[in-house]
């Protein structure tokens, strides 16, 4: 399936193959989408959202006619739950039903529902967690007519934070021991705090910050467009003096949105703080801003490149791949849930 991270700002698609458990990328591509074409992660511009992923389908240069795509925002909601172990489907699902009445803030012919039984809890003797995952209808019913417009059919809608969390535990550099991995994806509008430990993901959450709002301040000092601005930042040619006047600025409101993100996953799980994280998403290609987090919170900060240990496909350019590669995880994780089963 291929893998498309839909963001407020761009589409990026990923395309894998696996042979004999050598995984090769061979086909990805990361296109602009033109304009606001969101409010609170709802696509309000479909025409501009649907150029985007004709392009970015374009790009990747297959036949592929399936997809995998994920949703975030207010109106998704997961939640680890407890059970009787040894249920059937069927049987789960009554009881879902009456969790999900009392989680989700919305009436129940509103959402799509889901869950899956994810292993014997740690935390509750004799039960098993399973995870609820629930979705407003407008939101995936958007991107699934979306998709069949131009062709390809929606095989998996996944939740943003856990296909990034796919993405950490296949190809990211586990630690000794069994130890946590946090992982920090900065987009342009939002901040996903990922963890996983041990096969699965322990936690996620996103939070309203991005790389929007390093634009809007270089927008208003250098009296340009938005969209310039931000095509000018990631080709690197920008006016000098961004750096020294904008980023320093930035770089304090993100360490302190970081600071309380982290404070929220080790007040919620009871866990210690992680003494190293990885960044991924638009942000983490911004030069040095590894460095900078590193130095300010006094914790190991690296780039999460999902692409490490891959096959790069011939025809591509590894270069510029490896560029993109942290922008990538999202699509990553998605375009990876062609190699696992899932039930309907």
């Amino acid at each position: 399936m291929l893998g498309l991270d839909i963001g407020t700002r761009s589409v990026k698609a990923v395309l894998l193959s696996n042979s004999g458990g050598q995984i090769q990328i061979i086909g990805y591509a990361c296109e602009p989408i033109q304009g606001n074409a969101f409010a609170e992660r709802e696509i309000k511009d479909f025409d501009a959202v649907s150029a985007a992923i004709r392009k970015a389908k374009m790009s990747v240069k297959s036949k592929c006619k399936t997809a995998a795509v994920a949703v975030s925002g207010s109106t998704v909601i997961t939640k680890v739950v407890f059970m009787d172990p040894g249920q059937t489907d069927f049987e789960m699902e009554s009881q879902i039903e009456v969790e999900a009445d009392s989680l989700i803030p919305y009436p129940l012919d509103e959402v799509y529902l889901d869950f899956e039984e994810v292993g014997e809890s740690k935390t509750h003797v004799g039960k098993v967690d399973v995870l609820l995952s629930a979705a407003h209808k407008d939101m995936i019913d958007g991107r699934v007519t979306l998709l069949r417009e131009l062709e390809l059919e929606p095989k998996v809608v996944d939740v943003d934070g856990y296909a990034l969390g796919t993405a950490l535990l296949n190809y990211a550099d586990q630690p000794e021991e069994g130890a946590p991995l946090c992982c920090i994806n900065l987009g342009a509008s939002q901040l996903i705090v990922t963890v996983v430990q041990q096969d699965r993901v322990i936690y996620s959450k996103e939070h309203g910050f991005g790389m929007d709002n390093l634009v809007r301040d270089l927008s208003l000092v250098l009296g340009m467009d938005p969209f310039e601005v931000s095509k000018q930042l990631v080709a690197g040619e920008l006016p000098e003096g961004w750096r020294e006047q904008s980023l320093p600025v930035f770089v304090a409101n993100l360490q302190q949105q970081l600071n309380r993100a982290l404070q929220m996953y080790v007040s919620s799980t009871n866990r210690d703080r992680p003494a190293r994280i990885l960044i991924s998403g638009g942000g983490a290609n911004l030069p040095g801003l590894a460095q900078e987090l590193e130095k300010e919170m006094s914790l190991k900060v690296d780039v999460f490149n999902p692409l490490c240990h891959m096959k790069i496909r011939d025809n591509l350019d590894a270069d510029a791949l490896m560029k993109l590669a942290p922008q990538l995880a999202i699509a990553v994780g998605l375009a990876d849930r062609s190699f696992s089963p899932w039930h309907i």
